[in-house]
């Protein structure tokens, strides 16, 4: 075909040209991903630990329930391990058992706090400040990363996880606990219906915390193979829920929010909440509930020769015969 404009002189085509509209496509340049909100103050926690160290032991019996929990789940894999690291170590305590029953060979101590790691070199521990949303170590630096009790302050979880699995050698071991969302039910309902109540808004209050399949979404997301993840709840009973709030503090464990994200949290308030807990949860002899949910997550580096879970559908007998037998078996 010839379009019968183009039989024009040279410079009449190139008038012509210069009048025509430019219609341009724009490219799709690929955007960044957005940085993940800073919800918590990572300074403001590291100087919390700091100012807790000394008196840390005295507030540890969730800390404790983990770390022996942890050791009992290492106790059940075949390994020993050469070289290890725990993060959020506080004293290194982990780390101290792992090597005591010859689970693993070395262990490294990581801490935002100097005065945790100073404990942890009196163990005999060598020991990094270190910040889970910024590890600097060497990609395969470790065949087993630890997280007792310290993944639940990350603004980057996904993010974390990621570089603890760079962190890996091939067919290292992930394990780590974390506070879910079930955690402060009690504590959670009050503080909302008492700030509604008496000034008609509200606040954020209590950390949010990811759900149990969150977790093991998030585990399959970072690159862990054969994730698990499982949780273990636990209800503390107290004389007042002013202890509560006590053990917290002690814990480490009440909110930092940064800047925007939070509000001080008025006096009577806080009095009605407290007015509330008792009033809903408190027991005859008095005592009121605090349900903690320990979310515990597992998971492996890639390797080859690696155990690999069924594809969907690929199984040869169904949970619902299963289920049937089970129960034939029982009458």
């Amino acid at each position: 075909m010839v379009d019968g404009g183009w039989k024009k002189s040279p410079a009449e085509r190139k008038n012509a040209l210069a009048r025509a509209p430019r219609v341009g496509i724009p490219l799709a340049m690929p955007s960044p991903p957005p940085a993940p909100t800073q919800i918590f103050d990572r300074a403001r926690l590291a100087a919390r630990r700091q100012r807790l160290a000394p008196n840390f032991a005295d507030y540890g019996f969730l800390r404790q329930r983990v770390i022996a929990d942890l050791e009992s789940r290492l106790d059940d894999t075949p390994r020993r391990f050469e070289r290890g690291l725990e993060l959020g170590a506080a004293g290194g305590e982990l780390s101290a058992r792992l090597i005591t029953s010859g689970k693993a060979a070395d262990m490294v101590a990581a801490d935002t706090a100097s005065a945790f790691l100073e404990v942890a070199r009196a163990r005999g521990l060598e020991s990094v400040l270190a910040d889970e949303e910024d590890l600097a170590f060497p990609p395969a630096s470790f065949d087993l990363v630890a997280a007792p009790l310290t993944l639940h302050w990350v603004n980057d979880l996904p993010g974390a996880l990621a570089r603890i699995r760079r962190s890996l050698k091939p067919d290292g071991l992930f394990v780590g606990a974390l506070f879910g969302a079930g955690t402060l039910t009690e504590l959670r309902s009050v503080l909302t219906d008492a700030e509604t109540e008496l000034t008609g808004g509200l606040a954020p209050r209590l950390s949010p915390l990811p759900g149990l399949r969150d977790m093991a979404g998030l585990l399959q997301r970072a690159g862990l193979a054969l994730p698990v993840a499982d949780r273990d709840t636990v209800t503390v009973r107290y004389a007042d829920p002013l202890r509560l709030l006590a053990d917290l503090k002690g814990m480490g464990e009440r909110a930092a929010f940064t800047r925007g994200h939070g509000r001080p949290l008025p006096r009577r308030v806080l009095a009605r909440a407290l007015e509330l807990y008792r009033e809903r949860y408190a027991a005859a002899d008095g005592r009121v509930p605090a349900t903690f949910e320990i979310v515990h997550v597992l998971g492996w580096a890639p390797a080859p020769g690696q155990p690999q879970p069924l594809k969907p559908g690929s199984a040869k007998v169904s949970l619902a015969d299963a289920v049937r037998r089970a129960q034939k078996d029982e009458s």
